[in-house]
């Protein structure tokens, strides 16, 4: 009987190596900024690519990677995914140059988008029993919320005893292991044939590098240079290119059903706000802690690790709380009071104590836990059984934009004011109005607590 049991937890340890590899690698590498600056003599603006070059291909590609699993099979795609992370994971460790570990890291994002929707294709195949399945997703879950939560913790102590490049080293023997083991253990479900849409997803990859060069490069080159304007006038011609396929493709990206079901545009766009205000508050804080406040990267490391462990608590409650009172409710108190603790952190200043920040900065980032399991619940709520897969996605898709998105506006904020005190107080700002935003679109679009599965 305790065969099947340690079988069950094998295989989806192996469905975890891939999650849990990308989400330590993307939370450690923001302690890892300030070494790689003075190692590599990288600037602001590249270490703001550093950064959002792994978004940028995830988010761009994370569709595409989705389509490609059903086209010639998960499993196939894992395994991929995960050699191509790991060959990008070399580069990063041997970069010479800032250029070169951008571009590395560019072929990261590329992997874990292959490797990510592959996984959780995997694990619903894996489990066929709907208990199971349940249960073996919330033991998954946990695992992916604990390794953002430990990852700058794990990569502080790597920076301090090995340097920067350890962070991106560690990834070869987790991954390769995640390989063997996926061969082994791994059955590999039916291929699922459909359109790639290939036209749609390179006007999506068009428009995110053009959406990011401006935003990011406009600081430093100039926001009327020919460079910047010319990114913006291509990503305004892309987005309007991919929104008229979109409408009259016969093979969307997104099916169109999904856009006439009252709420679901809003709560993507919540999930787009969250990561805004969560991943610039990560960039934030690991070049804070190290610049400001002089913290090694070990230090920086312990000093975030309160702050990301509140996200995993937050999500752990969330479900308890949604079953009470229903997703909609929940996340509009949890997105409140996010909010309002970023009203108070625009008090913070450069000189206040640490345990000011962990304590407002925790239960900003608790409360944003809370709604983030909520708002996922909602959308496949919303979707039902036919669209699910292209919901999931697309909330997906949309939240790595956000992280995009806010790790550039936290940069060019950064870039613009010299001043910690300025910086802290823009950007806690700008964190505090997306926070309120997202609240506002739930209490104003969302579906009520009487939608199917919440609580009345």
């Amino acid at each position: 009987m305790n065969t099947p049991v340690r079988g069950n937890l094998l295989v989806l340890m192996t469905l975890a190596i891939g999650f849990v590899m990308a989400m330590i690698d993307l939370t450690a590498v923001n302690v890892a900024l300030s070494g790689i600056s003075i190692s590599l003599s990288v600037p602001l603006t590249g270490l703001v690519w550093v950064v959002d070059g792994y978004t940028l291909t995830f988010a761009a590609l994370l569709l595409a990677g989705g389509a490609l699993a059903d086209r010639f099979g998960p499993k196939t795609i894992y395994q991929a995914g995960l050699a191509l992370f790991i060959g990008a994971s070399v580069l990063c460790g041997i970069a010479w140059d800032g250029d070169s570990l951008i571009a590395a890291r560019f072929l990261q994002g590329a992997g874990a988008a292959l490797f990510m929707p592959s996984s959780l294709s995997l694990l619903a195949f894996a489990y066929q029993d709907a208990a199971t399945r349940i249960r073996m997703l919330g033991i998954w879950s946990a695992l992916v919320g604990a390794s953002s939560a430990i990852g700058p913790l794990i990569g502080g102590f790597l920076i301090h005893e090995f340097g920067w490049r350890s962070v991106f080293w560690i990834n070869v023997p987790i991954g390769l292991a995640g390989i063997m083991l996926a061969q082994a253990l791994l059955a590999a479900p039916p291929k699922q044939p459909r359109a790639l849409s290939l036209a749609s997803h390179a006007l999506g990859v068009l428009m995110l590098s053009a959406l990011t060069f401006f935003l990011i490069e406009g600081p430093a080159r100039g926001w009327f240079s020919a460079e910047v304007v010319s990114a913006l006038l291509i990503g305004i011609a892309s987005v309007t290119a991919l929104v008229w396929r979109e409408r009259t493709g016969a093979h969307p990206l997104v099916p169109h059903a999904l856009f006439e079901i009252r709420g679901f545009v809003a709560v993507n766009l919540t999930g787009f706000l969250i990561n805004f205000a969560a991943f610039g508050q990560f960039f934030l804080m690991g070049l804070y802690l190290q610049q400001a406040r002089a913290s090694d990267p070990f230090e920086a490391g312990l000093q975030l690790l309160p702050m990301m462990a509140a996200i995993t608590v937050g999500n752990l409650l969330s479900g308890r709380l949604s079953a009470r009172r229903g997703t909609r409710a929940t996340m509009v108190c949890g997105l409140t009071v996010a909010a309002l603790a970023g009203l108070v952190m625009l008090n913070f200043r450069e000189s206040s104590p640490y345990l000011v920040l962990a304590l407002v900065a925790g239960l900003m980032n608790f409360a944003a836990g809370v709604a983030i399991p909520a708002m996922t619940t909602t959308v496949m709520q919303l979707s039902g059984k036919s669209y699910a897969n292209s919901a999931a996605a697309a909330l997906n898709a949309n939240r790595q934009i956000g992280a995009l998105v806010g790790v550039a506006t936290v940069g060019t904020i950064l870039h613009v004011l010299p001043l910690w005190s300025a910086r802290l107080l823009a950007a806690f700002a700008v964190i505090t109005l997306a926070y309120a935003a997202a609240a506002w679109l739930v209490w104003r679009f969302a579906p009520s607590p009487t939608a199917p599965g919440a609580a009345p």
